[in-house]
């Protein structure tokens, strides 16, 4: 008891207040912007980027980047001949929609539109998840073919740094006690049908958010014979956390972006 005190004494208080204040951002590397006013468009990037995430924009002629398929490798902004491309240290990049990551301008389809009677079922079942997991929150996280790198980006939110548990989360070992799939991986093919039963097996209502690039995209492994462009093909996903792998903090703030406790 006198060396825990003692310790108390010598640390103080390590557990961050994430996200009520901003995140320490010393040595942090988040998503990389690119300047339009400095990019030529000469294609340098393009032909280099490991994971295919920057395109040429077809009405600017600029280079654009698809956050969810980027690894935030760096290699673009040592490469740029023009220096357009800087690295920030934004990490609060989860979105609802995969859309809002994309470098291309999101066109609404005809099959996309909601009728009315949708749309309210979609608010009533948002206010029923808002009401249920507002307070408390069970996560089965699942690895459907990751590196293990989100994984143990996963596994720092446990510690006493991150503590999770201060927002009434915890982890549990089967998704029947779960309330949301936290999925990290391409969902190789050996692990699309695991994958598909887990999701069926956590009761409703249930949250699913998809963890890391290979998660939200493909990743590096995008269009290969052996895994799927994003598990949002084998099952729906309420938020989707770009990264390679994405900061401890950077999940949190995807789980409470689909709880609706962040802005």
């Amino acid at each position: 008891m006198f060396k825990s005190a003692k310790k108390l004494l010598k640390y103080g208080r390590l557990t961050q207040s994430f996200p009520n204040k901003p995140v320490n951002i010393d040595g942090i590397i988040g998503s990389p912007e690119i300047d339009p006013l400095r990019c030529n468009g000469c294609g340098s990037c393009i032909s280099r980027c490991p994971s295919n995430a920057i395109v040429l924009d077809n009405l600017t002629k600029k280079a654009a980047i698809h956050l969810d398929q980027c690894i935030f490798c760096v290699l673009c902004e040592t490469i740029c001949p023009m220096a357009a491309v800087k690295m920030t240290d934004k990490i609060e990049l989860a979105e609802k929609e995969k859309s809002k990551l994309r470098a291309e301008t999101y066109t609404v389809l005809d099959n996309d539109i909601l009728d009315a009677s949708e749309e309210v079922l979609e608010e009533e079942l948002k206010r029923k998840i808002r009401k249920m997991f507002g307070r408390s929150l069970k996560i089965r996280e699942v690895d459907s073919g990751s590196c293990n790198a989100c994984d143990y980006e996963i596994n720092g939110l446990n510690n006493p740094f991150n503590d999770i548990e201060r927002f009434g989360i915890s982890f549990v070992a089967s998704p029947r006690h779960a309330d949301m799939l936290l999925v990290t991986g391409t969902a190789t093919r050996n692990m699309q049908v695991a994958l598909q039963k887990t999701y069926h097996a956590t009761p409703d209502p249930k949250l699913v958010v998809a963890v890391g690039a290979c998660a939200c995209s493909g990743g590096i492994f995008r269009d290969s014979y052996a895994t799927t462009n994003g598990i949002d093909s084998l099952v729906p996903v309420d938020v989707y956390v770009p990264g390679c792998p994405p900061r401890p903090q950077a999940i949190l703030y995807g789980i409470l972006k689909a709880l609706d406790r962040v802005r």
